[in-house]
């Protein structure tokens, strides 16, 4: 079936915008230098917002070309975020200089009780940076920063089908001390729930969360002290298993956060992550009959992370990062005593930068991290890329790079500590170390109203942790290893106009796999990738009063024996806001998601999502 003149009319209908606020998601990254810096620059996605629940930090994450966000119910419900092919335990989520683990699963890395508005926009470690600042994450890191607070705040209102109902409101409270010079005390909390019968039957969710901070802000410094606790219940049919039945989960989760940064001498920074975090997971196979199969799971995690740049002059840095985690978890389903397990990683990466004729500078860095845990065998991996970058007058900016980079990682206790010979989810105490080599050739180009980010990547996987399916068996997954070799091609567009932006992305992926077992007949995850991909996204404000937002997705995914229907899916998400000039800090916002009604499976064998329109209003102070 051909879609794509579908794909090309929304965004022919609503044109584009020149609105564009966030960091912007390249595929070099460095520790910003200043604490009260502000960067404009280019999102990669035209709307901020979810449809059918309130913003996390992984909203819209989906229209990020180098991020495939895999959802059940929705992507605020339970998502697997996968970067450039990978799957969702190759993916890790750093808040500062941390990053936030789960032991049971990679399905619950996402649990983040962070409002969206104290965090910075994400931005997307590949290759070298995510080797440098990840951790336990082979492939790629979503990164966040936290952000200084400003007075103000907002409260919401929302409804629509489906019987939606939703509410937040959001205060910031930011004081000059004058007992302390160039300091100031802020203060800054957020309270959002929102619920429905869901867009297809038994799809019906409750989420609430509540979050607060307290900063103190200086010229050089910023210490941020957090707390966050997050309750989710939300159903699906064939959540996690192809069995026909309607499974539901209900998860609380709690976060204590401690974070520092601070600027010194010139160019030279450093952060220190520390958090609690404490994750409760009550899993039912089905709704209608629960003693069938239930299951309960209670993590608890420590961590300690540091990170940062230490310029001896202008030519020579040393950037570094480490991380210690110890975690535990309470368990119904695991059987082997593997319920803890301490982690450490350090990684140094020096930087030498050399100036050449015509505005040029080149750009070494190598250097190496070493991952260890007290279970696993520990690993020393290689980083490093040469970056040669170019300026003329007339603002003109381009960038080539050559990267190389090694990582690894461990697997969760759900593949490595169940049962592996019964059940619904059958684990391997086979599983060993995972091991990722990356290659990549990037070229970035941008001038003052366009930007063009393009790469080239090969990545080899070894010993990568996979859940399989075999038709003949009761067991709904399988953990086992794979080797896989994956090529990837990248294009990440902007345009400004006066009144528009236009955001468009390509993105292609080839896998070969080996899996050294013949009686594997399905891939939930490793396999699970688009071919080709599409998106295209516009912003336009045609006046003051209103604004247009959409974001298209064209995908062909690799053919999967457990994928029921098509395998191509449009995605398209609208959003019309308007601001009534009578009151300018009031806005009403309608949103449409999945407006073609596609019903295809982003998780083979779990039914897609189906529409969900909203109507919401917004004031603002």
């Amino acid at each position: 079936m051909k879609r794509i003149p579908h794909f090309i009319l929304p965004a022919l209908l609503c044109s584009v915008s020149s609105f564009a606020y966030g960091e912007a998601v390249t595929n070099k990254t460095e520790e910003p230098s200043a604490i009260e810096q502000i960067t404009v620059e280019t999102s990669p996605t035209a709307n901020k917002l979810p449809v059918g629940t309130f913003d996390s930090p992984i909203s819209n994450l989906e229209y990020d070309p180098r991020v495939d966000l895999q959802s059940r119910n929705m992507a605020e419900a339970q998502a697997d975020v996968t970067i450039r092919g990978g799957i969702f335990e190759n993916t890790g989520f750093r808040v500062g200089s941390a990053t936030l683990l789960d032991p049971q699963s990679g399905h619950y890395f996402a649990e983040i009780p962070i409002a969206p508005q104290m965090l910075t926009s994400p931005a997307i470690l590949t290759g070298a940076d995510n080797a440098l600042y990840g951790m336990n994450s082979s492939v790629g890191t979503v990164s966040f920063g936290w952000k200084p607070i400003i007075t103000g705040g907002s409260v919401s209102f929302g409804t629509g089908t489906n019987d939606f109902n939703l509410q937040s409101i959001h205060g910031a409270k930011s004081t000059k001390l004058d007992s302390l010079n160039n300091y100031t005390l802020g203060f800054e909390g957020e309270y959002s729930h929102s619920q429905s019968d869901g867009t297809i039957d038994f799809g019906d969710h409750d989420f609430t969360r509540t979050a607060g901070r307290v900063q103190l802000l200086g010229s050089q410094s910023q210490t941020d002290l957090f707390f966050g606790a997050q309750d989710k219940f939300f159903g699906w049919p064939n959540l996690y298993t192809p069995f026909g039945v309607n499974e539901t989960e209900d998860l609380e989760t709690r976060l204590w956060m401690l974070n520092h940064k601070q600027n010194y001498a010139q160019d030279s920074n450093f952060e220190v992550s520390a958090y609690y975090r404490k994750h409760n997971d009550h899993y039912i196979y089905s709704r209608e009959n629960p003693s069938a199969f239930e299951a309960f799971h209670k993590s608890e995690v420590k961590s300690l992370g540091l990170s940062g740049r230490h310029a001896q002059s202008d030519v020579f840095a040393v950037n570094y990062s480490a991380q210690f985690i110890d975690d535990s978890i309470e368990s119904t389903t695991l059987e082997n005593n593997f319920t803890s397990r301490n982690y450490y990683k350090v990684s140094v990466l020096p930087e030498y930068k050399m100036a050449l004729e015509g505005n040029k500078q080149l750009t070494f860095r190598l250097g190496a991290a070493f991952d260890d845990t007290n279970r696993d065998d520990s690993e020393l991996s290689l980083i490093g890329d040469v970056t040669l970058n170019t300026q003329n007058s007339k603002g003109f900016d381009r960038t080539f790079y050559l990267s190389y980079a090694q990582a690894s990682q461990v697997a969760g206790y759900t593949a490595i500590g169940g049962s592996d010979s019964g059940g619904l989810f059958r684990s391997n105490y086979n599983l060993e170390r995972e091991t990722t080599k990356n290659l990549e050739l990037g070229l970035l180009m941008e001038e003052q109203s366009w930007q063009l980010n393009s790469a080239i990547f090969y990545r080899k996987d070894h010993n990568l942790t996979d859940w399989t399916f075999n038709f003949d068996s009761s067991s709904a997954r399988f953990a086992n290893p794979v080797d896989i070799n994956t090529t990837g091609i990248e294009f990440l567009a902007t345009k400004h106009f006066d009144t528009a932006k236009l955001i468009a992305s390509y993105t292609y992926l080839h896998k070969s796999e080996n899996y050294g077992a013949a009686d594997i007949d399905a891939s939930f995850y490793a396999l699970n990738f688009p071919d080709h991909r599409l998106t295209l996204g516009a912003v336009w404000n045609p006046t003051d009063i209103l604004e247009f937002r959409v974001d298209n997705e064209w995908r062909t995914q690799h053919e999967n024996a457990l994928r029921n229907g098509d395998n191509n899916a449009l995605f398209t998400q609208l959003t019309l806001k308007i601001t009534p000039p009578i009151l300018k800090n009031l806005f009403i916002t309608f949103a449409a998601d999945n407006l073609w009604d596609e019903s295809f499976e982003e998780i083979p064998g779990t039914p897609g999502r189906g529409e969900q329109y909203t109507l919401s209003a917004t004031y603002s102070w």
